[in-house]
This record gives C-alpha cells, structure tokens and sequence, in this order.
C-alpha cells in the first residue's frame, strides 16, 4: 500500500506518547491522495522527474559533491567544491526525488538515492556531526567553517543549514519509502544539536536559517518534544546579542541575518530574503505547534509589510542584488530586479503555512501568483537550464546579466536548480486542505483528490482548463451522502484585486459578477475569508459549476514605486505577461500600451509547451540617433506569460510598458 506524505503534516504508527497535540487548525490533503490530470502541472512535474531530477544527481557527481562525502569517510583529500552549504543539493536532490518515488515507483532511482544515502552515513562522524567542508581535514577546514565546530554558525558556516535540508530530505525518503536508513542519520545529528545547543548550552542564532523547519519535521515523525523546543530556542537567540556597527557591516549579523533584533519585536520583512522566507515559514510552525502568540502577532506584522511593501508584481520577492536581499520600503526597481528562485520557493512554503494558521485566502492568492509567474520562471521548459535571479526588464541598453548569459545548466552556487527539484513534484499537496467538516479547494488543476471527512471517504475531480480558461467544475462523490462545507477559493486577481494590498491594482475594474452552479442551478452563496461556501448534504456526482473572469487586466503600481509610474503590467487570470524579443521585432523595450488598447487572446498548442498569448494593436518608439529624432509607429505586440520567457534564446524583455512616450526610458549606447 502506497505510503502518504506531507510536507507539513505526517503520521506515523510509531508517534511516542508525546507526539503533539497542538497543530494548524486547517490540514493539507497530502500530494499522494491528489492525482492531477492536467496539462499545465503534469507536464512540469513529469520533466522534473525525467529530467530535472538525473541531471541533478548527474550535476553533484560532475562538480564534486559527492565526492566531498566520499572524502569526508576518509578524513583525507580537499574539500573540491566552493561553498560549505553545497553538501544540500545533494539533500535537496534526494528530497525531490523522494517525492517523485512516492507517487512513481522506480527501483533504479530507488538503488540510486540508497547508494548515495550510504555515501553520506558513511561521512558522519561518530557522534553524529556531518558536515564535509570539515570533515576532510578537520585542522585546515573550508575558510567559511572556521577552526572549531559551530564558532562560524553565526555568520557563514552554514552547519546548521545543512542540517537542516538533511532533516528535510530524510524525512522525505522515510515517508515516501518506508525505510530508515537516512532517517537514523538524521536523527542521530539532530540529537547531536540538542545535546549541543540549548539554554544551558551553546547559544547561537543560526546564520542560515532552515534547521527550525528541519527539527519541526523530525518533531513530527517521532514526537520528540526536545527537536521542537530546540527549533524554538534557534528562533529566540535572534537580536538577543548587541552588535557593533551593524549599520556598516550587514554581513555580521544584524538585518542581513534576521538577527538585529528579537524576532518577536520585528515587523518587517528584511535582509537576505531566502533566510528571512525559511525564518518566517519556522516561526509559523512552532507558533501552530505551541500557540505562541507573540511569533503569531509578528509574523502577521511581517507578512503584511512584505506584501504591502516589497513584492514585485508576478510575485517574487528581495529585490537587491547586493545581499539577495530585501529592499527598504517600496524599493522595487525594474533593471536591477534580483528575485532569486529559492526566495519564490520560500515564498510558497510560508504562505502555505499563513494559510493553515488562518484559513485567509489572500495566503493562496500570493502563494498562486508565486507558483504561476515568479517561482516557475526559475526553471525553462527543458527542466535543465534555470535562472538563479529572474529578471523584469532586460534590454541592450540596461545589460542586465540575463540578457548576456540566457538560463544557465548549473551555477557555482546551485541552491536554485536543486530546491526547483524538490517543491515541483510537491504541488499537488497544496491544492485542498481540511478543517474536520471544512473542505478548501485552493488551486483549480485538473485531477482528483481523494480525503476523509468524518471517517468518511470523500473523492472530488476537478475539470478544467486552468490557467487558460476561467470555467471550473467539480465532481463531488462522496462515499455516502454527507455534510460539509464546499470552501472554493474565488481568487483575489477575479474580484478586482491584482494582489492583497494596495501594492498593484486594476486599472479599470471589472462588473462581472461570479455565478456558481450546483447540479446546473444557480445557487446563493457566501464569501468568508475569500472562500465561496457552499454548506449541504452532498450526494454522489453532485457537481458545481462556476467560471472565473478571463479578462486582461492593466496593472497599476502604488505610486511610491518610482519605476513603474506612468506603466501598466498586463494579467490574465492568475498570470502575468510579458513581451519578449522573439514576438517582437527583436525589441521589447521600446513599445508603447495607451490606455485604450484592446487585447485579444489565442491559445498557442505549439508555442512553448502551449500557451495564450495577448496581441494587441500599440505604438513602438524609435530613435534616430544620427538625425537626433525619437519617433512613433503603429505595431502589432504579442506578449507571452512571464514564466515562459528566455526560452528561445537571449534578448529584451519587460514586465511594465509605458502608456505613453514620455515614460519611456531612451537609454541609447
């Protein structure tokens, strides 16, 4: 019988007594009772298993990170890879690839994933500590680890980083196969940390934040109360020491880190973003777990800055280069946009999270804005080329780095590539959730779910087109007639609201009202929480019906973001669009949208794994440099969803189009 798993949720029939009690009040469906059907997921999740996942794998074996563990058992050799955290894409692989394994048996890939789980039992020191930048020489250790176990942690070891993707990955391989090989290593070094960190022991704010999340996995398979005290105690050693300078110096600690002040006292989103994402997501779990209202009430406090304040309009987040950082308030640029893929996936574990804490909505809708544009972005539709940053505006005169090196097979840093192969094969855990007779439908994928209400087998299949076309049905067959309540989300982006803030907003709002069927009969409904609830006893092959508005919206921008004044930014449904060189006359930055533009939309089977794309009849600028002339002309544009771009080679490419010329930015080499 095929095992379930859940990124947040597990069970196990060996819980000690002390397993908790205390949880998210809302539940996912694990991504194991969820068979998707449709085109859109299906596909992604099919490359990352064929492709994504082995050239992974074939990547840790070329660049020399397996060969660290090997290294590592011997205790002789050099550390031969550049960063001390390179031990994760190992982890990283195997969690994905766990997860694959968990819905599509493979004994090949299973013989692989215990071969190399050998390797690395093998470099676990006797006590439990694995970490190979120290390992293979511990008296001339990589320069980031420093001489002694943990005396960097604070700042750039990433020991404990490390342990925590370890945590994640063999929590993953345990449930997906039943097996406890790489479970007994982890649990063995985690022991380790409780016998090392604690109030009566070491104290250390964990440079890179993700062993928190790590320890709550382990806390739920085993019901160890000590990995969930110590998640805690990592969270609560932030901005508890008084640093020197932080203003000059974010590299030591202070915002860069999380840690200028107690996380309890912090409101905004700050500081390197893929850190603050798995902080944020930590937090949330031990205040589910413990009923902290402290981590509750700041987390709320953090979550509404980022949102209101720092999120680019397709969803990605930590706009600064310089640190992969966030920005101040409203520091959102265009030609500079760093968004790294890690801090989109971060994103979307933590708005996961928010969501079971709260049963909003506005959660779902930014963790689908992310999914849909700023997250899949990452990765090209190959499944082996990605992007570590992913761009809003590319062009000859800004030379933006994307625009020179197009998607990458690998980077010297690759924790995007190999944490894109472990939250892909995931996504159908996040499509229903449950509160006892509460049933959430999130995402409209085509498929089935398949979910226990009061002891009670419940089945719903979804039938739709989804992102392209706006009707959904669902089929809902329950076991034998019973009451629930039916919670369809009606996304934020169909009820005129681009994301939940005043951040962006439509331009012009639509009057289109939601209708929604039950059995081919309009029904009244309520909207709680962003949910349209749908409460009756439900019998076999009763089925709702409603269609989302697929109009193209003009985006606008807060007018305190200074690089999109004067712009619009165009979204269908939950995608955002862009225009790219290829559709384009080989140029994107130079085209003009006036406010009366009409766009009309065709679905693309054979354009870049099937896509809709908008055209539209607008002005494009140009410059005569020689006779010192800017002119106008009428062009047909085509825009394409911003996910798909870079994926026909190198070339401009924007998010934002001025509405008229005097907001064109005439940049000329």
């Amino acid at each position: 019988m095929m095992k379930k798993i859940c990124l947040l949720v597990i069970t196990c029939s060996w819980l000690s007594v002390n397993a908790q009690k205390q949880d998210y009040p809302i539940q996912p469906v694990p991504f194991t009772s969820v068979k998707l059907t449709d085109h859109f997921w299906t596909s992604r999740i099919e490359t990352n298993r064929t492709v994504t996942i082995p050239a992974s794998f074939a990547r840790c074996d070329s660049t020399g990170r397996i060969k660290n563990f090997v290294m590592a058992a011997e205790h002789k050799g050099k550390f031969c890879t550049t960063y001390p955290f390179d031990d994760t894409d190992i982890y990283k692989t195997i969690e994905g690839a766990s997860y694959s394994l968990a819905v599509h048996p493979d004994a090949k890939l299973s013989a692989y994933i215990d071969s190399l789980i050998t390797i690395v039992g093998k470099a676990q020191e006797p006590d439990g500590y694995l970490y190979t930048a120290r390992s293979i020489d511990p008296v001339h250790p990589q320069s980031w680890a420093g001489p002694e176990r943990w005396i960097n942690e604070s700042k750039m070891s990433h020991e404990l980083y490390n342990c925590g993707h370890m945590y994640e990955a063999a929590a993953a391989h345990f449930m997906a196969t039943g097996k406890r090989n790489f479970l007994n290593i982890a649990l063995k070094n985690a022991d380790l940390l409780v016998r090392t960190f604690g109030p009566s022991k070491k104290h250390v704010a964990p440079g890179h934040e993700i062993v928190e999340m790590g320890l709550v996995r382990l806390y739920r398979i085993t019901g160890k109360a000590d990995y969930l005290n110590l998640a805690k105690f990592f969270i609560d050693q932030r901005g508890i020491k008084k640093y020197n300078d932080k203003s000059k110096n974010v590299y030591e600690n202070g915002t860069y880190f999380q840690d200028n002040e107690p996380v309890i006292a912090q409101d905004e989103a700050e500081g390197h973003a893929v850190r603050a994402m798995y902080l944020y997501s930590g937090m949330t779990d031990v205040a589910a777990l413990t009923g902290d209202t402290a981590y509750l009430k700041a987390i709320d406090r953090i979550w509404n800055n980022m949102v209101t304040k720092k999120m680019y309009v397709q969803g990605s987040i930590g706009a600064v280069g310089d640190g992969e950082r966030f920005g101040e308030n409203y520091e959102l640029p265009n030609t500079s946009a760093y968004n790294e893929t890690c801090a989109a996936i971060g994103s979307v574990f933590w708005n996961q999270r928010m969501f079971l804490l709260h049963g909003d909505s506005k959660y779902i809708d930014v963790m689908e804005k992310t999914l849909y544009n700023g997250l899949i972005s990452g990765v090209g539709l190959d499944g082996k080329s990605f992007f570590y940053t992913n761009a809003m505006q590319v062009s000859d005169s800004f030379n933006h780095p994307d625009l020179e090196r197009g998607r990458s097979g690998w980077f010297i840093c690759s924790c995007c590539p190999t944490n894109v192969a472990r939250l892909i094969p995931s996504i159908p855990g996040y499509v229903y959730a449950q509160n006892g007779s509460d049933v959430y439908v999130n995402l409209f994928i085509s498929g089935t779910g398949n979910l226990k209400v009061n002891n009670k087998d419940l089945k719903i299949t979804q039938q739709n087109n989804y992102p392209w076309d706006g009707g959904l049905a669902f089929i809902i067959n329950p076991s034998s007639a019973m009451d629930l309540n039916l919670r369809i989300r009606i996304p934020g982006w169909a009820q005129n609201q681009a994301i939940p803030s005043t951040l962006y907003s439509y331009e012009q709002s639509s009057a289109q009202k939601i209708e929604i069927k039950v059995n081919g009969k309009a029904i009244d409904y309520q909207i709680k929480n962003g949910y349209a609830v749908i409460s009756k006893k439900w019998k076999k092959n009763d089925k709702v019906e409603l269609t989302l508005p697929m109009d193209v919206q003009r985006v606008v921008a807060n007018t305190s973001l200074a690089d999109d004044i004067g712009k619009v930014a165009l979204q269908r449904g939950p995608v955002m669009y862009c225009a790219e060189w290829k559709d384009n006359d080989g140029k994107a930055s130079n085209i003009i949208v006036p406010k009366n533009t009409v766009f009309t939309t065709a679905y693309e089977p054979a354009l870049l794994n099937g896509v809709t794309v908008l055209k539209a009849n607008v002005k494009s600028v140009n410059v005569d440099e020689g006779a010192q002339t800017v002119s106008t002309e009428n062009k047909t544009m085509t825009a394409i969803p911003y996910y798909s771009w870079a994926n026909r080679g190198k070339g401009e490419m924007t998010v934002w189009f001025p509405e008229q010329v005097k907001y064109v930015e005439l940049i000329t080499k």
